[in-house]
């Protein structure tokens, strides 16, 4: 099964908001290693990372760095902007 990457980004949105929590400012944030360690995740996405910079190209999320390794960056917040 293949999504298109809008798709993808549309489940990204969903997990973040299932995981995340709620800030003042009406964005999600969670962790990089939340998200990446997450069991549906892991079933949804075959290139999380892939799907995180696609969102980050299109301002759905921001977080520090271009690319987001396992392990190195699990504690780097993941954050949905509001929409």
């Amino acid at each position: 099964m293949t999504m298109n990457v809008s798709e993808e980004i549309e489940r990204l949105k969903e997990e973040i908001t299932r995981l995340g929590k709620p800030c003042p400012d009406g964005s999600i944030s969670v962790k990089f290693g939340t998200l990446f360690n997450d069991d549906r995740c892991a079933n949804l996405f075959e290139a999380l990372v892939g799907t995180l910079r696609a969102a980050k190209k299109r301002k759905l999320v921001k977080f520090d760095g271009e690319l987001l390794l396992q392990g190195v960056h699990d504690n780097v917040d993941v954050i949905l902007l509001k929409a």
